[in-house]
Formats: C-alpha cells, structure tokens, sequence
C-alpha cells in the first residue's frame, strides 16, 4: 500500500503526538504508512502524489481568516505549503481529508468565504447528512448516521461556499459541517480525529486561546463527559479503506 501523509501545523510537541497518536488509532494505520508532516516548521515530504494514497490535514490553532499581518511566520509559511499541495492535490485527483483548519484552508483554496461568522465554542453539536451526504461513498462506507454528534470549537467556518462544492453534513449553528469538492476531497468543521478525553485533553492545552472561557472550563469538561461523539472517527478508518491504493 502506498502510505497516507497527516499534515499537522500545530507547534506544541505534546499536543501535536497526541493528535498523532489519535490519527493513527482511528484510521488504524502503522507508523510507517502514515507519514508525518508538521508544517508549522517543515516543508512538505519530497513526495509526488502519485506515490502516495491521500492526506489528511487536522486542526490548528492558525485561523486562516485571520489578516494577514496578523499571522505569525510560521503560519504564513504553513499556509502557503497548504495552498501549493493542495493545487497538486487537485490537478491530481488525490484524496483529501482536512479537519476544522482543513475546512477552512481547502475553502479557501477553492474560493468559498471563511470568516468568523459561524464559529461555535468547545463543545458537542448535532450534525445532520445532506440528501447528498447521504448518497456520499465515504459517508456511507462510514456508516453515519443521518443524526449524529460531532465535536467542535472554532473561530471560522465556512460562510458560502463555490457552486463546484457539495455540503454533505449541515448543523444548526454552523450550516456547513462537511463538503466535498470533485469526488474525493473532503473538509469537515467538527473533529472526526478527537473523542471526548482527547478533547478535554487538549482543551487543558488551548485554555487561553478563546475557544471556551477559562474560568468555565471544569464545567464545560463535565458536560462533555456526559456526551458521545463515537460516530465522527468512523471517517477516517473508512477513508483509508476507501482511497487505499
């Protein structure tokens, strides 16, 4: 099999393994099929697309919308390596799978309006499958169902989306949850690489950076502790086995 790549852009070492660790469990992939690439101080992998099975892009705490002469060095540097791969990723037709900063930077890339009017605090929102969502091959080799609980916490999402896209997920709050450009690049706002301990876990980690109040915070981990987002993973086992080659 021709491995995956897990792009990552997040700069703390601990939170980035964790969130390696996560992709690895839930996609059930080894070490050495799921290459590694911490854009936020690495260029991409010298790889053609051709040489591997797809990517997966996870979240961030970079905001794609912010302005730019707001954006740290390695943010600017981080996105333009985004933005380089994904127009590789699309002349090529290689799968892609981008979780929260992922819906943000394919978006963009593909010429939808990101901005923070959508933006949902940490926590656990219903999700609803589309008509088309649920005719979606990945989606269905998932087994989603048409209802399902997804974990969130971001400042942008998606606002309006190019003609070309495809909303696939829906939710109350934030109206895209997951689209899908072409046949097999795929963007999703909620988490499908976190369960709820990993996200307590890294919520401790991203305390003061405005996704939940602080001082709320025992409080808002107890109430995740009474929810469920079990069904959101399932994306990215069958992303594997759908796109593997």
């Amino acid at each position: 099999m021709k491995p995956f790549v897990q792009i990552a852009t997040r700069p703390e070492d601990d939170v980035a393994l964790t969130e390696r660790q996560a992709v690895l469990s839930f996609t059930g992939l080894a070490e050495d099929e799921l290459l590694w690439a911490r854009l936020d101080r690495d260029p991409f992998p010298d790889l053609a697309m051709e040489d591997i099975s797809g990517i997966i892009l996870c979240g961030s705490p970079f905001t794609v919308s912010d302005p730019v002469e707001s954006k740290p060095a390695a943010q600017i540097r981080a996105e333009q390596e985004i933005f380089r791969i994904l127009d590789q990723v699309i002349a090529a037709d290689l799968p892609f799978l981008g979780a929260c900063y992922g819906i943000g930077t394919l978006g963009t890339h593909q010429g939808a309006l990101v901005d923070t009017v959508h933006g949902e605090p940490l926590g656990v929102v219903e999700a609803t499958l589309t008509p088309a969502g649920r005719r979606d091959p990945l989606i269905e080799a998932a087994g989603l169902s048409k209802s399902f609980d997804g974990i969130v916490g971001h400042k942008e999402a998606v606002h309006t989306l190019p003609d070309h896209a495809t909303v696939l997920v829906s939710g109350t709050t934030c109206p895209v949850q997951m689209f899908r450009v072409g046949t097999r690049q795929y963007a999703t706002q909620f988490h499908p690489e976190l369960d709820i301990p990993s996200t307590i876990e890294r919520a401790r980690a991203y305390r003061d950076h405005g996704y939940f109040s602080p001082d709320q915070m025992e409080e808002l981990f107890a109430t995740l502790r009474r929810r469920s987002a079990d069904q959101p993973p399932r994306l990215l086992r069958a992303f594997v086995e759908v796109f593997a080659r």
